[in-house]
């Protein structure tokens, strides 16, 4: 489930029916304990993807009162850690029974990674519904190479992204491929979604392929695109460069 937590977070919490629960990316401690009183859910592991402090600054707090293994990147920027990870390590948990692959994704920061098993790509804020993160640390090339590891899982997996950013992020997709159907209709759910107060996450892989530009870089819309903004077609890393530039850019 997505707990909803600070101004648009999501920490993601998995549980079995004896009621044992993970979490990914505790950013507010206070918002995992009330979720985990109110299905009466006790924690056994928590799962950090990278550094950034809306996503690990619940997890001093949840240490004292938990008893938890912490696995995270090998990053001395993230504390309170007794499980590093790097690419291809593999998580297992006993509840709830979890099997995680770690995936190093660097992009958005060097030391970024994924967990992805069971169903689930839990990828923090590399790929975004419609979208993806911002590079504070990492260049073109290495985001590029990271989504492509992404859409290479399988499409039936459900993509749970860190923010609540799919509405703005479909208003930028909107204007650099406009004639997608795919994306019309995203959009319509999204709107809908929302009004509802509703998480428009998690969504299958197989949807974000088909409807999100970040995905979609060597699809003939992108190219196109990229050539209406004199970014040479047959690049595909500037073509990413440039849209990445273009949503920093945006205010829609």
């Amino acid at each position: 489930m997505a707990i909803p937590a600070l101004t648009d977070n999501y920490i993601w919490l998995m549980h079995d029916d004896q009621g044992r629960a993970v979490v990914v990316d505790p950013g507010d401690a206070d918002a995992v304990e009330q979720a985990l009183a109110k299905h009466g859910l006790s924690l056994r592991a928590i799962l950090l993807t990278h550094h950034h402090h809306d996503h690990i600054g619940g997890v001093e707090q949840l240490q004292r009162a938990h008893p938890v293994e912490i696995y995270a990147p090998r990053d001395p920027r993230i504390d309170h850690v007794n499980q590093r990870v790097g690419d291809g390590d593999v998580v297992e948990l006993f509840g709830p029974d979890l099997c995680l692959e770690v995936m190093a994704i660097p992009g958005h920061t060097l030391s970024h990674v994924a967990y992805a098993g069971a169903g689930y790509i839990f990828c923090g804020d590399t790929l975004f519904s419609l979208g993806c993160g911002r590079l504070f640390e990492g260049s073109p090339e290495q985001m590029l190479a990271s989504l492509d590891r992404l859409s290479a899982l399988p499409g039936n997996w459900q993509v749970c992204c860190a923010h609540e950013y799919t509405a703005s992020n479909g208003r930028f997709a909107r204007e650099v491929d406009p004639e997608n159907p795919d994306l019309a209709e995203r959009l319509a759910e999204v709107a809908w979604l929302r009004e509802q107060s509703t998480p428009t996450l998690p969504v299958p892989l197989a949807r974000e392929l088909a409807t999100n530009p970040f995905l979609r870089i060597d699809q003939p819309a992108l190219v196109a695109w990229a050539e209406r903004n004199n970014v040479a077609g047959s690049d595909r890393v500037g073509r990413f460069a440039a849209l990445r530039h273009a949503k920093d850019q945006f205010r829609g």
